[in-house]
């Protein structure tokens, strides 16, 4: 079953920015609870801190007042997870090369980095046949350190470089990792590190290419991050199609490790859960949330929005309802804007078609290409 979304950008005069609203999921529940997940974006930027008053709801055109709708901005992580491997390439050319102290150091800031928002495990490889496990998933710092640090003196067991077959694994390791947690939305990222090419030959190239290109993992990002002699640097940007760092010496490292966490931290804060309260009672209705920034002075200088239908059949209370109450997306619910006409005409449930994302059964989400941090195209 397929997840779609919904954006509609509205254009604004003057020199205001358009923002990308795009909707990746929606439900409602009796009494009149209303929720939706969505990310906000500029220009394929995201846009990060805004707060429940920056939104205005509409409802058949019709401003909802934010007295009567209660609306909240509710942590993402009540529905969704977003996981994050960072896979370390231990092979002899690094262990024995005095290298592991530079990357285990830059692997701790990106680690840290990214595990503000996110669960983050650390796997690693040399030129034997399975990866392994150096820090299980977690939110805890103290824990992916303590991991990490058991790498520094670590000496390959297997001095040659089982690139291919450790991107596969570590997909199909990241995939399992989601699936295994309970919440609806599912939202994973892998980072490889590596100092060189697959000298191993156990895995040939091309069916690597073939595990990437697999339906499972489409809504994944891909990073590479890549450092030494041996890059080579259009291979690698294969493997990492949502972007790739290279760095030419130990020294440039961390700053890889750096800008590609950046990058991650950036895209996690895009996501947006408003909830809300309606005042409808019945029928079908269309809602529109907008989203609106405003300059330093406080003026607004930018607006998007998103659009749909939602039910409210034999809505109202008693209970009372509550803003801040969980939701339970369902993943049946069909918003793929890529079936529908491209004159912005909805679908069964109302989604407007002009989306520019997907979602799947996993939660999975991806914009199209991501741009490369600084790797090329």
């Amino acid at each position: 079953m397929v997840l779609g979304t919904a954006a509609l950008a509205l254009g604004l005069s003057g020199c205001s920015r358009d923002l990308t609203v795009t909707r990746i999921n929606s439900d409602e529940k009796k009494p009149n609870n209303v929720w939706v997940f969505f990310t906000v974006e500029d220009e394929g930027e995201p846009v990060a801190g805004l707060a429940a008053e920056d939104f205005d709801i509409y409802e058949d055109d019709k401003l909802v007042s934010q007295y009567e709708s209660k609306q909240t901005i509710q942590n993402p992580e009540v529905a969704a997870v977003m996981y994050t491997m960072l896979l370390l390439d231990m092979s002899g050319s690094v262990t024995e090369s005095g290298e592991s102290e530079a990357i285990v150091n830059a692997a701790e800031v990106f680690s840290e980095k990214v595990g503000a928002t996110q669960k983050v495990g650390v796997w690693a490889f040399d030129g034997g046949e399975d990866i392994f496990s150096v820090v299980r998933f977690t939110e805890a710092k103290a824990s992916i350190d303590g991991g990490l640090n058991g790498l520094r003196q670590y000496k390959a067991q297997d001095p040659s470089t089982n690139l291919n077959g450790a991107v596969i694994q570590g997909l199909q390791q990241l995939e399992k990792e989601l699936d295994a947690d309970k919440r609806p939305l599912k939202f994973g990222t892998l980072v490889v590190f590596t100092d060189g090419t697959d000298r191993a030959s156990r895995v040939p190239r091309e069916d690597m290419l073939e595990e990437i290109g697999k339906e499972d993992y489409a809504n994944f990002q891909i990073f590479v991050i890549g450092v030494g002699a041996e890059i080579e640097e259009d291979a690698l940007q294969e493997i990492g199609r949502d972007g790739t760092e290279l760095a030419t010496d130990d020294e440039k490292v961390r700053e890889a490790f750096e800008k590609v966490a950046d990058r991650i931290d950036k895209q996690a804060k895009r996501f947006y859960l408003l909830s809300y309260c309606t005042p409808s009672r019945s029928g079908d209705h269309t809602v529109r949330i907008q989203a609106n920034t405003k300059n330093e002075k406080g003026k607004k200088d930018g607006e998007g929005s998103l659009e749909y239908q939602f039910s409210a059949e034999k809505f109202g209370p008693p209970p009372e309802c509550d803003p801040n109450r969980a939701p339970a997306f369902r993943l049946d619910k069909n918003l793929d804007a890529a079936s529908n006409d491209d004159d912005g005409g909805g679908d069964a449930d109302g989604s407007a078609s002009s989306g520019n994302g997907k979602a799947n059964a996993k939660g999975g989400f991806k914009f199209g290409k991501g741009s490369k941090p600084g790797g090329g195209e």
